[in-house]
């Protein structure tokens, strides 16, 4: 908490990780409830993507410098390494091609930040392998019918794809409801964020 700004715990991490005076784009910012906070508290030049028109009202409410364009499409304008961050979070999941995105990214920015739900958590396991339905938890909830998610990961295949891709995990968070975790993260950790950049 923060001059009355109660911020959510991935945002809290995210913002201890950038340093003050960077260049950020946070693709898919949302209300721009973070890009705010960045740019008041850590004095960041802030740029967002978003996609959908309301939220884009919103961050303009708020003063933010904000793109209307899909992030499957909307980086290629950017030169190399234009910015000291690229924010990817609670987004890449429901990009058509995340791969590519996280390339272009990685092209664009010198680390990019990569938040996700963690789709391998127990309680998720637990409705899967017991109960036999698609799993709703703290992190996915959604329904199958509603979720604007395309893709589901768990913190091992992301580590396997920034391996096989060749992309250097610089470090690495694992978060529960309401504070970090550090034992078993693919199992108990509901969240995962990472910063990575090209090796």
């Amino acid at each position: 908490m923060k001059n009355g700004v109660d911020l959510r715990l991935d945002h809290k991490i995210i913002a201890e990780i950038i340093e003050p005076g960077s260049r950020v784009l946070d693709l898919g910012c949302g209300e721009g409830e973070l890009l705010k906070f960045l740019t008041t508290e850590r004095s960041i030049e802030g740029f967002g993507i978003e996609i959908d028109e309301n939220a884009i009202y919103k961050c303009v409410e708020k003063g933010l410098s904000v793109s209307h364009e899909d992030i499957d499409s909307g980086l290629k304008d950017y030169p190399e390494n234009f910015f000291d961050y690229v924010i990817l979070n609670q987004t890449m999941q429901q990009v058509k091609n995340p791969k590519k995105a996280i390339h272009r990214a990685l092209k664009i920015g010198k680390r990019v930040i990569v938040g996700f739900p963690n789709f391998c958590h127990i309680v998720a396991r637990f409705q899967i392998s017991v109960l036999g339905i698609v799993p709703v938890t703290h992190s996915l909830p959604y329904n199958w019918y509603d979720t604007p998610n395309i893709h589901f990961l768990s913190i091992r295949d992301f580590t396997r794809f920034c391996k096989k891709e060749k992309i250097k995990i610089e470090r690495k968070f694992f978060l529960g409801k309401a504070r970090r975790v550090y034992i078993l993260p693919n199992t108990f950790a509901y969240n995962a964020i990472f910063v990575i950049k090209q090796s």
